[in-house]
């Protein structure tokens, strides 16, 4: 009697105990993105100039200043360099970023990446591998953006609008650094390619790079501009958009390689 007694209490103080809540989101003013182009179209000086510029703006008091001036004081950001495909080596997760320190922090892991390259063009997969990664966070953020970087038109992997248009979908919001330093003779058009084809969501915009000195100040400016949220697109977006752009050049120019989503481009 003893021992039933000793049980139905255990079983009593378990039932009491409460259950353990799962831990809630962390509130930062914007969850960031940051997709930067390495396919072998960039050339050494151009790739350095690209690395020394998110590294310079991260480390920036301006940027640290436009962080801490959010409703919460601070952001997610994620970092990723993307070519034909993405690697699981060329991923950095997620951080917080709330001052100084943690933006000097994450600044010093995308300076310590070793410069690497290689093949393809695919914006269509950067574009779907950064908006997966928006479904792998412990943050709950007023915005979810993804910035990315090229020198080039999709040309390999999915149609580029489907991608985006997947990711607006979600909420995400895409803005765009078209690198024009060099550009190729059968596509000066980037600018307005990713204008019409790449970039999208409220507020979204795309900013250009013309000249190798442009870059650390470009990249600054576009991330100031994507955490403090302002969406005077006029002021951003320096281009003409009005002439239609065919989304599916860079597909038609790589005709010659197989493709399998675009069998029909291979005859």
């Amino acid at each position: 009697m003893l021992d039933a007694l000793r049980l139905l209490a255990c079983l009593a103080c378990a039932q009491a105990t409460p259950v353990g809540s799962p831990p809630e989101a962390v509130a930062v003013d914007v969850e960031l993105v940051l997709a930067v182009d390495i396919s072998l179209s960039m050339d050494e000086t151009e790739f350095a100039l690209q690395r020394a510029g998110y590294v310079e703006a991260l480390r920036h008091p301006d940027f640290i200043q436009a962080v801490r001036s959010g409703n919460t004081g601070r952001i997610a950001i994620a970092y990723f360099e993307w070519a034909g495909t993405v690697r699981d080596d060329a991923v950095i997760g997620w951080q917080v970023i709330d001052g100084a320190e943690s933006a000097n922090r994450f600044a010093d892991k995308v300076a310590a990446r070793p410069f690497r390259s290689f093949r393809g063009t695919s914006i269509s997969t950067a574009l779907a591998f950064g908006a997966g990664l928006f479904d792998r966070t412990d943050f709950a953020g007023e915005r979810s953006v993804i910035d990315i970087s090229g020198d080039g038109p999709n040309n390999i992997g999915p149609p580029v609008t489907a991608t985006r248009d997947a990711a607006i979908a979600k909420g995400i919001i895409i803005n765009g650094l078209p690198i024009l330093i060099k550009p190729s003779p059968t596509f000066s058009h980037l600018d307005r390619y990713y204008a019409q084809c790449v970039t999208g969501g409220p507020g979204s915009f795309v900013l250009p790079i013309y000249a190798s000195a442009e870059f650390s100040t470009a990249i600054r400016r576009k991330l100031i501009l994507e955490v403090s949220g302002i969406q005077d697109k006029a002021k951003v977006t320096p281009i003409e958009t009005d002439a239609p752009i065919d989304c599916l050049q860079g597909e038609r120019d790589r005709r010659f390689l197989s493709d399998p989503y675009f069998p029909e481009l291979d005859r």
